[in-house]
């Protein structure tokens, strides 16, 4: 168990290396100039005040030195937990403007991934055993798998929240409101928060319905199932059993998706204006903030990293197979 362990980890450091440095070229590869950018907000007319304050700013955070010193000062910086100065919000460090954000996209993944798991694979077992049921809901969750992210975020903000007026369309809470522990804006932060958590959980739902409902079918039609039956096994045990078998693949499922997951969050955050990690991305593009874009590339990669090595520890803990396998390979 300890050499597995050691392996996956290993693994991981090295996508982690990876995903870091890719994560430091994608905004150098941007079009434009940050300080510009950030010279043009201050609206400074002096050509003399200009070119004193580009000067400043460049040296600053280290854009006149070779790239490949970048490179070094961002790693050791990364070591000391310093992601830099955000240039969209300077001079506010950019792990504060993250630490803001973060609450509100994990409200949104954590609930939206663990329900959709869950009820999906629940709903898709049950679905499989009533043909009336599986012949109108895999119509049903072949759309809503197949149905964008943000496609189905402004279909549900403009039938939801434009035409009936159930629910607001933007921002994180009410804009006349001032973040506080009272009930009234617990209330307000759950009506901002229903429509895009309902656009991301009905996607996600689709899938895994469609995913445990055809893994029960392959699992009662098993020879294992076919002589259980021949005992006289009551079909409740053989259902049982076969629901333990399906839901192994979905463990995987869960870990090869939670990527795509990630960036439909993002990508809704944006539908709805959520202050979420998305909203801050979209903003560092717009004002060629490199920092924080880093920053929350940076965030969201370790996120991502960490959820499934925690999932790959989950797996071995439900899959006896696997332990086994452990257990062969060491001696």
């Amino acid at each position: 168990m300890r050499r597995y362990f050691g392996r996956k980890l290993l693994v991981y450091g090295l996508t982690f290396l990876v995903a870091v440095t890719i994560n430091w070229m994608i905004p150098r590869f941007m079009p434009g100039d940050p300080v510009q950018s950030m010279l043009a907000r201050a609206n400074v007319s002096q050509p003399a005040a200009v070119e004193a304050m580009r000067a400043h700013y460049t040296s600053l955070f280290g854009l006149d030195l070779p790239l490949w010193e970048q490179y070094g000062n961002f790693w050791a910086a990364l070591f000391r937990g310093d992601l830099g100065t955000s240039i969209w919000l300077f001079p506010t460090p950019v792990t504060d403007v993250i630490i803001r954000a973060v609450p509100y996209t994990l409200a949104l993944l954590i609930p939206s991934i663990l329900l959709s798991w869950w009820a999906g694979n629940r709903f898709g077992a049950f679905a499989a055993r009533r043909r009336w049921l599986d012949n109108t809901a895999l119509p049903i969750g072949y759309v809503l798998t197949a149905t964008p992210y943000m496609w189905l975020a402004i279909l549900l903000a403009w039938g939801l929240g434009i035409v009936a007026g159930i629910f607001p369309v933007s921002g994180g809470y009410s804009f006349a409101m001032r973040p506080n522990w009272s009930w009234e804006f617990v209330g307000n932060l759950a009506l901002h928060w229903f429509l895009p958590f309902v656009s991301l959980f009905l996607v996600a739902f689709g899938g895994w319905a469609i995913g445990m409902r055809n893994m029960i079918i392959y699992e009662l039609e098993a020879d294992y199932s076919t002589y259980l039956s021949s005992l006289g096994a009551s079909r409740r045990l053989i259902r049982r059993y076969a629901f333990r078998n399906a839901v192994l693949p979905q463990i995987t499922g869960l870990a090869l998706q939670l990527g795509v997951l990630v960036a439909g969050a993002l990508v809704t955050e944006i539908v709805f204006s959520y202050p979420g990690l998305g909203h801050l991305i979209l903003q560092a593009i717009q004002n060629q903030d490199f920092f924080l874009l880093q920053g929350t590339f940076l965030f969201i990669v370790v996120g991502v990293l960490v959820a499934n090595f925690i999932i790959d520890i989950v797996y071995v803990l439900v899959d006896p197979r696997t332990r086994t396998g452990i257990g062969g390979e060491a001696a």
